[in-house]
């Protein structure tokens, strides 16, 4: 039952990780394209804002993913620490590319 409960938090963990980082990526190409656009300094105004949600989501999904080497506490532990900052960052992620939505 113990093993169940592991694959369950490492996979949460494993999606909580790669939402985390498709915000960072979404945010480095937003950043990068409004370095070389002329005008582009609100944008990247906007994304260094954003930088510390992006990295406080990502860093808490590799602790929850280091959590899950530890036994069916730390797997509780982690499923709720993933769960939570997987949300957070996809909400982000959204909202981000809500805001920047080109085309139509």
């Amino acid at each position: 039952m113990d093993w169940i409960i592991n694959l369950i938090a490492v996979v949460i963990a494993i999606v909580s990780v790669l939402a985390a980082l498709a915000h960072v990526g979404y945010l480095a190409l937003l950043n990068n394209a409004a370095n070389k656009r002329a005008g582009g300094s609100p944008v990247a105004q906007y994304v260094r804002g954003r930088w510390a949600v992006a990295g406080g989501t990502t860093a808490a999904s590799l602790l929850a993913w280091l959590f899950t080497a530890g036994g069916t506490p730390m797997d509780i532990l982690a499923i709720i620490v993933a769960a939570g900052s997987g949300a957070v960052a996809t909400k982000a992620l959204q909202s981000t590319q809500q805001k920047y939505r080109s085309g139509g």
